[in-house]
């Protein structure tokens, strides 16, 4: 059975509702001695895709361990005492974002149970679109939730299936669900890496060198960098990695489906120095940038990234318009997570607590502010309000994603639909709200040019990109039944 070393390391990170937020980081070592170490390191490396939770689960090869706590991974590995209480050669970690239920201790990752095989513990990052549908049937069946994130269904499908072997039940279960995940698992005999079938969430498998063969598994090859380790190869889409002392062997359960990665993971969510999809990250933005810059160019004196996220696509946009790229607005990197902000007036000053206005920079010039994408608007509202406070005489604002209209249910924690200021309005009508001079998104060509070297073909698109044309590639299971509930419920007050 699991040892717990749970508890709470400090409150969520404040959240920002105008930007799409990151999903999850999972991370997996098999084979090295102070795995629960690496798998810390390795969090670090994927903070950037969670800052709410974090949780690792080891195993010392009799019993299972695990920590986790609320906010980030510093906050919740630092202490000595507390990396002692995870020994062993094997260990998983995840960082969280909530998508679905909440910022609570119980809905920390990974989770694990005991089964009449052993122990599993379980990190999923993604989203199931069936979930609340299986909740329900299982719940029928007698199985009691302890939490409300829909990774706990695994647990439960796991946990009824009639096959023998862990992988087998992993698979009948696997099989039941639909939705945009990838996930790492650990029991007692093996480290256990999964994708999608239409792979939307990324899941890579890398080695430490030096270390008797230990493996990695990994969101991105940036987590790699930080522990030593060499990038391997992309779990496949619809592909199960099975790690044990013997090696690596690959079981393949699904017909093959189109690959429809996220390509925001491209825009924004992976970090700079990854390598995604065989893709170096930082090069792609600054060729989305450059992209943009081909297509609506206006005139201008200088260049200015909102940052940190716009500064890639801003310094490709510059190269190509060949105006002059500089650092107009400058992110202070030191807010504090727990900072109250006690009545209206302080809140809406709050956009100035991470950004301030370069004035020497920006008096008398014309500006284009690049930015990676405008969900709200809320935000961007702000910002060009401060730009022009500090004297800029325009203000154009270019976007390297095109106008997100649709919510995403495959991961991203997106508003309902009704809040995305790019589906109640046209691009003329966000420019007015937002008191920029001019506004131009990158279109869905140009990014499929920049990332992929060619136009989007609609009969058969490369990645997933619902949140900008509607596509969704994978069935909306819970939001059809939740909305013939709506519906049904309406019918109901109406007799």
């Amino acid at each position: 059975m699991v040892r717990p070393s749970g508890g709470l390391a400090g409150m969520s990170a404040a959240r920002d509702d105008d930007h799409l937020r990151e999903e999850c980081g999972v991370f997996g070592v098999w084979g090295a001695a102070d795995a629960a170490a690496l798998t810390a390191l390795g969090l670090h490396a994927l903070q950037h895709r969670g800052q709410e939770a974090t949780g690792i689960v080891s195993f010392d090869g009799e019993r299972f361990h695990s920590h986790k706590a609320l906010g980030l991974v510093g906050d919740a590995f630092s202490d000595a005492r507390v990396m002692a209480r995870l020994p062993g050669a094997a260990a998983i970690g995840h960082n969280r974002y909530a998508t679905t239920g909440d910022t609570v201790l119980r809905n920390v990752q990974p989770l694990y149970a005991d089964f009449e095989f052993g122990g599993l513990a379980v990190g999923h990052n993604g989203n199931l679109t069936n979930a609340h549908a299986l909740r329900r049937a299982l719940v029928r069946r007698g199985c009691l939730f302890q939490s409300t994130t829909d990774s706990e269904v695994f647990v439960h499908l796991i946990a009824i299936s009639l096959y023998g072997t862990v992988v087998d039940r992993l698979i009948d279960a696997l099989k039941q669900v639909q939705g945009a995940y990838s996930l790492v698992a650990l029991t007692s005999e093996a480290l256990i890496g999964v994708r999608d079938p239409f792979g939307v969430r990324p899941l890579i498998l890398g080695r430490l060198a030096g270390r008797d063969g230990a493996w990695v598994l990994a969101s991105e090859t940036c987590a790699l960098d930080i522990v030593g380790a060499a990038f391997v190869r992309d779990v496949e889409p619809g592909e199960i990695v099975v790690i044990d002392d013997a090696g690596v062997r690959s079981i393949k359960p699904w017909a093959k489906q189109p690959s429809r990665f996220c390509i925001f993971e491209h825009i924004y969510f992976a970090r700079p120095d990854s390598i995604v999809e065989g893709t170096a990250v930082y090069e792609v933005r600054k060729r989305i940038g450059a992209e943009l810059a081909r297509e609506s160019h206006t005139a201008a004196d200088i260049v200015v990234p909102v940052p940190d996220s716009g500064v890639p696509a801003a310094m490709g946009y510059a190269a190509e318009a060949g105006v002059p790229f500089e650092l107009g607005i400058i992110r202070n990197h030191y807010v504090g997570r727990t900072f109250i902000e006690p009545t209206d007036q302080i809140r809406h000053l709050g956009v100035k607590l991470k950004h301030s206005a370069n004035r020497a920079l920006l008096a008398g010039k014309r500006v284009i502010l690049v930015d990676d994408s405008i969900v709200r608007g809320t935000t961007s509202r702000k910002i060009v309000e401060m730009v022009r406070a500090a004297g800029a005489t325009e203000v154009h604002m270019r976007v390297s994603s095109p106008p997100t209209t649709h919510s995403c249910f495959y991961g991203i924690d997106t508003p309902e639909r009704d809040q995305l200021l790019a589906a109640r309005n046209d691009v003329d009508a966000m420019a007015r709200i937002i008191g920029v001079d001019s506004l131009a998104f990158i279109s869905i060509d140009g990014l499929y040019r920049a990332v992929a070297g060619a136009a989007r073909d609609a009969r058969r698109p490369q990645f997933c990109d619902a949140c900008f044309t509607g596509d969704y590639p994978i069935p909306l299971t819970d939001q059809s039944d939740q909305s013939n509930d709506r519906q049904l419920s309406l019918l109901a007050e109406t007799r």
